[in-house]
């Protein structure tokens, strides 16, 4: 969820067919059914990869039991919540949104503009994504210049 700045609902409902591996990146179907594409970092796209191959679903990434629907995103909530119950001293400071947030914290904290963080995260409005800012990022990043942004990104910016 965090390498793509996934709601928990999104990431629940992958589709096999959703990943692009050729251009490396994701089509994710969000709120309200609209679409997106968000950049695949390869070493998530192996993960996912190697994660399919326990399971050969020919249609979710995240099958349940049965394999004909999605895992229902309370599974995978819990699982995150026992992954971070043992790893994290304070638990609940983290939960799957608190990985949304920081993916598109470190985007800004990155340089990228906001406006790219706002397709990325799928937003119809660009004060949703203000959420996801500090106040003292926007000083840095006038400061710095927008740094280039990955070709993936550019390629969704331009569909």
């Amino acid at each position: 969820m965090y390498a793509c700045g996934l709601r928990i609902s999104e990431a629940t409902r992958l589709e096999v067919g959703a990943i692009d591996r050729a251009n490396q990146v994701l089509h994710v179907i969000g709120k309200g059914d609209k679409e997106r594409l968000v950049p695949l970092p390869r070493p998530l796209l192996d993960e996912l990869a190697s994660l399919w191959r326990t399971h050969r679903n020919r249609r979710w990434l995240f099958p349940n039991h049965s394999g004909d629907a999605p895992v229902h995103p309370c599974v995978l909530s819990g699982t995150f919540a026992a992954a971070v119950a043992v790893a994290v001293p304070h638990p609940r400071r983290v939960t799957p949104h608190a990985m949304r947030h920081s993916y598109a914290t470190r985007l800004i904290e990155n340089g990228v503009d906001i406006r790219v963080v706002q397709v990325l995260l799928g937003h119809a409005n660009i004060s949703s994504t203000a959420i996801y800012t500090q106040p003292d990022y926007t000083p840095t990043l006038r400061e710095s210049g927008k740094k280039s942004l990955p070709t993936a990104v550019e390629a969704i910016l331009l569909h």
